[in-house]
């Protein structure tokens, strides 16, 4: 065998090879010729000048081909025949060709880990509650109200502003120094009483008011406020409320029940609260899974390659990033987001990467896989779940190679937690 390998640790490999009497004649001839295809040489047509004056421009490149060439080569047949699972690109150093004599050279490379879960049965959980209460049917009937909503005046004099309920006032702040700029003041400004648009204390400050009482609050602004002469800085705000409202949903009917997509309030609620219900479902075993994959990892200590890592940062970031713009950040902001919190993303990647090891692993032990009938009870689950038509849905999924791998290796991990589980004492 021409090379040894050494363990640099748990998922990196360094291959160190040496070769005594290696003949590269014939593999420079190959690069010689390859260069004289595509030699524009003076004096010569493209590719006719002859093989020895390309060699005397050409020698040494072509050399240096023929020696990448065989380095190449070695390394693949190497890895091929160890059997290591290699991830990336290698990391070739040290390579030293004595001509028609010797050549030595090493290859480091990271390949998949060997992972070990260790004992598991006598982890102990609780399964949150699946319980879909009123509540939980109200506030969704009111997400579908909610557009339809009037805000109307609160004609009550005696009425007290509370959270949930809408105030028209005018506000304006003073600085320490006494100044009064024009951004820390408003006029008939409406601010929902719980919305936590203001500084903390303020929306407080306010609850209890009446219609036409003034108030001055003393307040501290956040140590990590966004102007620098604000942070920390104490400062009173004259508040004069100018009106109480509230927002008024209007009874659903089977005439607004067929505008939401449904055949009548009967309809609407027998199809939202089974809906409710597999959503319910779907969060407690979410987060019953992410403590579970929180435990497995801290008991579960091992070598991570950092190839795995950057790839997986940047689809953290990807995904992170769409929803940041979706909040109104642009290019800029995303950049100086990631540039603060670069540490949380490299946790959150690593995390996945290793919970994503874990999972493979057992889902080899328990011989696990995920069928195309799978799939199909998958995409009726997600209809069902959307209100979308299945046939929609299916399309979507099957249309495009990667986002059906996708699905089917979440498919494959959900059904490694169920078997996963019932080793576990859950409660």
């Amino acid at each position: 065998m021409s090379y040894q390998i050494e363990d640099v640790n748990g998922c990196t490999k360094k291959l160190v090879f040496t070769f005594d009497n290696v003949d590269l004649t014939s593999q420079i001839e190959v690069a010689l010729k390859d260069k004289q295809k595509s030699a524009n040489l003076k004096g010569f047509r493209k590719g006719k000048a002859p093989i020895s004056f390309v060699k005397k421009v050409y020698g040494a490149e072509a050399q240096n081909d023929a020696l990448y060439r065989f380095v190449s080569e070695e390394f693949y047949k190497a890895i091929q025949e160890e059997d290591l699972r290699a991830i990336g690109y290698p990391a070739f150093g040290n390579t030293k060709y004595e001509e028609d004599q010797k050549v030595s050279f090493d290859a480091t490379i990271e390949i998949f880990p060997v992972v070990t879960v260790k004992d598991y049965s006598k982890f102990s959980f609780t399964k949150g509650d699946e319980t879909v209460t009123d509540k939980d049917f109200e506030d969704l009937k009111n997400q579908y109200l909610g557009p339809k909503a009037e805000m109307m005046e609160v004609t009550d004099e005696k009425a007290k502003l509370s959270n949930g309920m809408f105030a028209v006032f005018n506000f304006e702040g003073e600085k320490p120094d006494g100044t009064r700029p024009a951004n820390m003041k408003a006029e008939e400004f409406l601010l929902e009483m719980g919305s936590g648009q203001f500084i903390p204390g303020f929306e407080e400050g306010m609850i209890g008011m009446k219609k036409g009482e003034k108030k001055t609050l003393e307040l501290t602004f956040p140590a990590d406020y966004h102007e620098e002469d604000l942070k920390s800085a104490l400062v009173k705000f004259d508040v004069d409320l100018l009106e109480i409202k509230e927002k008024k949903t209007p009874e659903l009917t089977d005439e607004m029940a067929k505008e939401f997509g449904f055949e009548s309030v009967e309809d609407f609620n027998t199809k939202n609260k089974v809906r409710l219900e597999t959503q319910k479902k779907r969060e407690v075993q979410t987060k019953l899974q992410e403590e579970i994959l929180k435990k497995l990892v801290e008991e579960n200590n091992f070598d991570v390659p950092s190839t795995l890592i950057k790839q997986q940062k940047e689809s953290v970031k990807e995904e992170l990033g769409a929803n940041l713009k979706q909040q109104g950040f642009d290019d800029s902001m995303l950049e100086t987001y990631f540039s603060k919190w670069d540490d949380d993303v490299t946790q959150k990647a690593e995390f996945q990467v290793k919970s994503g090891l874990i999972l493979d692993n057992l889902a080899k032990k328990y011989e696990i896989e995920s069928s195309d009938a799978d799939l199909d009870l998958k995409i009726e689950e997600m209809a069902a779940q959307s209100g979308m038509d299945k046939e929609q849905v299916a399309n979507y999924y099957t249309s495009n190679e990667n986002v059906k791998s996708n699905l089917m290796y979440a498919i494959r991990e959900e059904k490694t937690f169920a078997k996963l589980i019932t080793e576990m004492k859950v409660k």
